[in-house]
């Protein structure tokens, strides 16, 4: 995990993916890093709650560079008013008649909230670019707009976090096969999917444009490995909470008390079905 610096400093780089560990990070060292990085997660939300902190994090990456898998074990152990997932569809025509940002705006977060935008505005400088959906003009004014954009975004107290998940060739072939042959993952596949395949080389200069439009002191890019999926969410976690000045809650004492008495009650015979037990 790195600030962005020539994410891409050759396409040779990029197919042969970047150094990392060789060893294989086994599962239940892998849960342990996790369930410590959860609660720091957890203790993120209680102060986000406390002070009204307000931050956005945007995931953007090649399709299977594993955005969905990290956002789940991101919001997997807390709140979902607090912590809040938005992946928003094709936009429709009324949308498509605003100002592009505008859709978006409206998705921003809230004093006690933390907005995880599943791919976001970025979407202009990326599929839209690379798949005709808007023009060269479009795409330019847009890298001219979001830096103004996040730079209002972070002088309104928003705390914004902006991560590039990046997948070698080879392994972004890899996981495209296993969502063909698994019917567990064919929901994943899309046209769109195997059409950017095809333009690995439009997206990596559609990528590198934004980058160098969009870095910014106030709206870093992070970029992270995610040839393994485990380290790659682990690496992303990390980062993330290193980069909330949260505090740590107070750790609660807590103590059950004895539960009442059943005095006169007694369970009633209903004709509620109940599941059978299969397993």
């Amino acid at each position: 995990m790195g600030k962005k610096k020539n994410a891409d400093k050759n396409d040779e780089e990029e197919q042969n993916g970047s150094q990392e560990p060789s060893a294989k990070l086994g599962r239940k060292r892998y849960e342990a890093e996790l369930a410590v990085l959860q609660a720091d997660l957890v203790a993120i939300q209680e102060w986000v709650r406390a002070t009204g902190a307000k931050i956005c994090i945007v995931f953007e990456g090649r399709d299977t560079a594993g955005k969905g898998g990290t956002i789940k074990r991101i919001v997997e152990r807390v709140s979902p008013r607090v912590f809040r997932v938005v992946a928003l569809p094709t936009p429709t025509e009324r949308e498509k008649s605003q100002m592009y940002i505008q859709r978006y705006i409206s998705h921003f977060p809230a004093a006690g909230e933390v907005v995880i935008f599943d791919r976001s505005w970025y979407n202009r400088a990326g599929v839209e670019r690379v798949m005709g959906f808007c023009t060269p003009k479009q795409t330019e004014q847009f890298l001219d707009m979001a830096p103004l954009v996040e730079k209002a975004m972070v002088g309104s107290g928003i705390i914004l976090l902006k991560y590039w998940l990046e997948v070698s060739s080879d392994e972004q072939t890899r996981r495209l096969e296993s969502r063909i042959h698994d019917p567990r993952k064919t929901w994943k596949l899309s046209g769109m999917d195997v059409e950017s395949y095809a333009r690995w080389y439009d997206y990596s200069r559609a990528r590198d444009a934004m980058f160098e439009a969009t870095d910014t002191a106030w709206g870093p890019w992070f970029v992270a490995n995610t040839d393994s999926k485990k380290r790659g969410r682990l690496n992303i976690i990390s980062h993330l909470v290193s980069q909330i000045p949260f505090e740590r809650p107070v750790e609660l004492d807590v103590k059950l008390p004895k539960r009442q008495k059943p005095g006169d009650y007694s369970a009633p015979t209903l004709t509620v079905r109940h599941i059978p037990s299969l397993f």
